[in-house]
C-alpha cells in the first residue's frame, strides 16, 4: 500500500511539473497588437503642426513601432497621437519612407510625463521589398523596418 501511494505521489509531482511548464493562454508570441495604425497622406504630412514633445526612444518590434515621448501636462491621459507617412518612397536599396508624429496636447499643467504609444507599420510596406528605412521627423536616427 505504501509503495502504491509513493507511485501515485511520484506521478502527481511529475504531472504538476509538466503542466506548470505549458504556455498560458495570454502569452503573446508574435502578432503584437499596436495601439494605432499609420496614416499615409501627403496633405496631412505637409500640413502637420504638432505640439511640443521630446523623443525619448523609438524601436520596432514586429510590425509595431513603439515611440516613447515626454511632454508637459496634467497626466497625459488626454494626449492624442497619429503617425503620418508622406506617401513618398525614396527609390533606393532598401527603400526609404518619411514620417511625422502628430501630437496634440491640450493639458495646461507644468508637470512632465512620459508615454509609450505604438503604431502599426504594415500600411507603409513597399510591395516587392522586405525592409525599408524610416526617417521620422525629429528623431535623430533612422530605423530599419523588416517585414
Amino acid at each position: 500500500m505504501i509503495k502504491l501511494t509513493k507511485t501515485v505521489l511520484f506521478f502527481f509531482v511529475i504531472s504538476f511539473c509538466f503542466f506548470n511548464t505549458q504556455c498560458e493562454d495570454d502569452d503573446v508570441v508574435g502578432d503584437l497588437i499596436c495601439d494605432l495604425s499609420t496614416i499615409v497622406s501627403a496633405s496631412e504630412y505637409n500640413n502637420l503642426n504638432s505640439d511640443n514633445f521630446a523623443f525619448i526612444d523609438a524601436e520596432i518590434d514586429g510590425d509595431c513601432l513603439a515611440i516613447t515621448i515626454g511632454a508637459s501636462g496634467c497626466d497625459g491621459n488626454t494626449w492624442e497621437f497619429s503617425l503620418v507617412d508622406s506617401g513618398a518612397v525614396a527609390e533606393s536599396s532598401p527603400e526609404q519612407r518619411y514620417l511625422k508624429l502628430d501630437f496634440d496636447n491640450n493639458e495646461d499643467c507644468l508637470a512632465y510625463f512620459e508615454r509609450v504609444i505604438t503604431f502599426d507599420l504594415s500600411p507603409i510596406r513597399v510591395e516587392g521589398s522586405s525592409k525599408i528605412i524610416l526617417h521620422i521627423h525629429g528623431l535623430d536616427e533612422s530605423l530599419e523596418y523588416s517585414y
